[in-house]
């Protein structure tokens, strides 16, 4: 196995770990531990492959746990400098002003699904399939990255969503994932329907560093036709943040995956 390849096992495992939670695993690999007191202290099955895949790339190329303990403090630094460098723009659907000009979201988001070379994660209330965005996904998981969308349902809506469920956009992707808040986990004992909360979040974070979160549906009409508005944000620490609140939703089984 060659360096390259430990390395782009590590920055897998920071990318299912996030930053704070892969400082418990370079404490496990500071201290010589093995792969399975790693996967005991760590406890999230989401990144278990990523670390015993980290594990394989060490016995495999000779690496001491101390000196991959010591990357890894590093890859965290660098990714944190880079956080620094944080660029916002706005983005908008609909129809546009000459004298200001701005984003258009059916290009910014077909860009977000574009940079992103690890992992590719979307949230929306409604969805239709738009081919532009369906082809971006594609090509996405053709490259490697772990796309993961969640969905909200025709049950979970309680009758406010009409139409085919708004998986089915998505269901002839092959390995998109996809979640939803299942409405069993969401209601309060004794609430009523018309009480419980919705899965209304729209937004999309490539690699924990790039995030687009906006008013705007993964529907064509949302990211062409409809006056809608959002922020692209490059750098900082809302990607992270934002992927690693989505990512422990998961873990915690409040988001759930979505089986035909």
């Amino acid at each position: 196995m060659s360096r390259a390849e430990f390395e782009a096992a590590a920055e897998a495992v920071v990318a299912a770990l996030g930053a704070s939670r892969t400082k418990d695993l370079v404490g496990v690999l500071a201290r010589g531990r093995s792969v399975e007191h790693a996967l005991l202290a760590v406890q999230d099955p989401g990144a278990s492959e990523a670390i015993r895949a980290l594990y394989e790339a060490l016995r495999r190329h000779g690496i001491a746990h101390t000196e991959a303990a010591a990357y890894l403090r590093g890859f965290i630094a660098g990714q944190h400098r880079q956080r620094d460098e944080i660029e916002v723009s706005t983005v908008w659907s609909g129809p546009g002003t000459p004298q200001v000009p701005v984003r258009a979201t059916a290009r910014v988001l077909a860009e977000v699904v574009g940079r992103a070379e690890r992992e590719l994660l979307a949230m929306t209330y409604a969805a239709r399939p738009y081919e532009p965005l369906s082809s971006a996904l594609r090509a996405a998981v053709a490259r490697g990255v772990d796309v993961h969308v969640v969905v909200e349902t025709k049950a979970g809506a309680g009758g406010l969503l009409s139409g085919p469920e708004p998986a089915d956009a998505f269901r002839d992707i092959a390995g998109v994932r996809l979640w939803h808040w299942a409405p069993e986990a969401r209601e309060a004992p004794g609430a009523r329907k018309h009480q419980r909360g919705r899965q209304h979040a729209k937004l999309a974070v490539a690699d924990r560093r790039v995030l687009f979160l906006g008013s705007a549906n993964l529907t064509e009409p949302g990211v062409r036709r409809n006056l809608e508005a959002g922020v692209l944000v490059t750098g900082g620490s809302a990607p992270q943040r934002a992927a690693e609140h989505i990512r422990e939703l998961q873990r915690r089984g409040v988001l759930r995956p979505l089986t035909a």
